[in-house]
């Protein structure tokens, strides 16, 4: 009877062994999953290209990119969009989309969420995307909710610029402009100005106001963690207490505002049209 006990023991014993040789065995023939095909590397890349004819004065709004938006203008009342995506993978890169909506009178560019699940967008990296247009110059344009830097050629048209998260160069506004929650420098050249002037706010950076020839307009900036500074032989700016600047340009007339800036502002003589590229 012991025998038998102790043969079905060994027998019992050897059978285990094998099960675990043979499951060691098998996970360590297993492959890695193969590298994304899409580019060197697994990168993956998309491109979008699209062109549309715009009306005079149409809005353009451009919102919601993770990464630069470089926009040059011409005398054409066409636009052309190219939009280049990059990701770690194609599955990176299904967690957002750009979407292009257009008619004569509107462009809208904008990201959005894609079809990847709750923690895939939550913990996974992101794609990043380089917008670059050629638009009529007499547009209306917005930006909003850039990561990155926002380069714009000559606008004739107002000018709203919201939370961007890199430097903002305008070639030139006209009529009004609105700049609020940058984080980086700004440098706009301004035209004319409209009833609705130009508002700054909410500036982590140092701002360029370059004006034109001829334009008359009242500065006012509160909350200044900087200075206001004029190279301008005809504008004396005056100094409050509290970061409180003001400064009277020409004859006077629209308000150029600013508050909470962490930074300075120099006023400084815009360029003339002979001296700046169309749309360079």
């Amino acid at each position: 009877m012991k025998r038998v006990i102790v043969l079905v023991l060994l027998i019992g014993i050897a059978g285990v062994a094998g099960i675990v040789r043979s499951h060691s065995q098998s996970a360590g023939s297993q492959q890695l999953p193969a590298m994304s095909s899409d580019g060197s590397g697994g990168d993956a890349r998309e491109e979008i290209r699209k062109t549309v004819e715009l009306s005079p004065g149409a809005r353009v709004e451009v919102s919601g990119i993770n990464g630069a938006v470089k926009i040059e203008t011409s005398n054409s009342q066409t636009a052309e969009i190219y939009i280049e995506r990059k990701g770690a993978s194609r599955e990176v890169m299904e967690r957002r989309k750009v979407v292009v909506d257009s008619s004569s009178s509107s462009l809208r560019i904008h990201g959005e969420k894609g079809d990847a699940g709750f923690f895939a967008r939550l913990f996974g990296s992101n794609p990043t995307e380089h917008i670059t247009l050629k638009l009529p110059r007499k547009i209306s344009l917005v930006t909003r909710g850039v990561n990155g830097s926002v380069s714009v050629g000559e606008v004739d048209g107002p000018v709203e610029v919201n939370g961007i998260n890199g430097k903002v160069d305008i070639g030139q506004a006209v009529g009004s402009a609105e700049f609020k929650g940058i984080n980086g420098n700004i440098a706009v050249s301004l035209k004319e100005l409209a009833g609705d002037g130009v508002t700054i706010s909410g500036v982590n950076g140092n701002i360029e106001l370059r004006l034109s020839e001829g334009l008359n307009a009242d500065i006012e900036a509160h909350g200044m963690n900087g200075r206001v500074v004029s190279d301008l032989p005809d504008v004396v700016v005056e100094k409050e207490r509290h970061g409180t600047f003001y400064a009277h340009i020409g004859s006077g007339g629209n308000s150029i505002s600013a508050r909470g800036i962490n930074g300075n502002i120099r006023l400084t003589r815009a360029m003339s049209a002979s001296n700046t590229t169309d749309g360079g």
